[in-house]
């Protein structure tokens, strides 16, 4: 609102209460009928008075009656709207819903393809890693049989050529002993070791998958949440 329409407003209320303060005086000052409470009003000056009552009354009250005459019609047309807004609303937050849950299960198909092609590709690693243990095991065990039975000839060779050195054979022999038992010792050295490894790996291995379904327990939860017990827990 402009500072001239403020002033003429201003101006307009003023003139209202003026000549509402003549119309009063106007009636004080009016001569009385006797024996009554009447009193004689000079029309003219009183229905001036009023005529500039009238003209003096802002627009905006004329508005206000006309809203006021109009209330029900707009309140209905306001709780239309409302209730327009209200079903909107509904569907806008039903559409997200059904987003959101169509995202989530796209996350945990993908969560558990990834889940299971983990799994297959440490139950492949496990077996190659268990089969070239075994086969080193094999090898290192053969060649230790070799080794003794190479020894053993040996020391039978030397025996025979020997025989007659008792001294001699008996230190083969302890000699084809010695041998065996180095040879057994480095034998269970090496499957020892080959044991520790793949227990290591099979223990990493066990960790992933761990973390892996424990994610997509979490995944799988509603938010605010505890994750169902058994989720997430991996069974070897």
């Amino acid at each position: 609102m402009s500072g001239m329409d403020g002033d003429r407003q201003e101006g307009q209320v003023y003139r209202v209460f003026q000549a509402l303060d003549e119309l009063v005086t106007t009636l004080e000052e009016a001569r009385g009928v006797p024996m009554t409470s009447s009193c004689v009003v000079p029309r003219g000056d009183a229905l001036e008075l009023l005529d500039d009552i009238r003209e003096a009354i802002p627009a905006e009250l004329d508005d206000a009656q006309d809203v006021l005459d109009h209330r029900d019609e707009l309140v209905d047309t306001a709780r239309q709207k409302a209730e327009q807004a209200v079903t909107g609303a509904r569907e806008e937050a039903a559409r997200l819903v059904a987003e959101a849950q169509a995202h989530a299960e796209s996350v945990i198909a993908d969560a558990q393809a990834e889940a299971e092609r983990i799994a297959a590709t440490g139950r492949q690693e496990y077996q190659e890693l268990t089969g070239r243990a075994e086969a080193e095991s094999e090898r290192m065990i053969a060649a230790g049989k070799a080794t003794y039975e190479r020894a053993v000839a040996d020391g039978h060779a030397e025996q025979s050529r020997l025989v007659e050195q008792s001294q001699v054979v008996q230190g083969a022999r302890a000699e084809a002993t010695r041998i065996h038992d180095e040879v057994t010792t480095e034998v269970h050295r090496l499957r020892s070791e080959c044991d520790a490894y793949v227990e290591t790996t099979l223990g990493e291995l066990e960790d992933l998958l761990t973390r892996t379904l424990r994610t997509i327990g979490r995944g799988r939860a509603p938010r605010g949440k505890p994750v169902p017990a058994g989720i997430g827990e991996y069974r070897g």
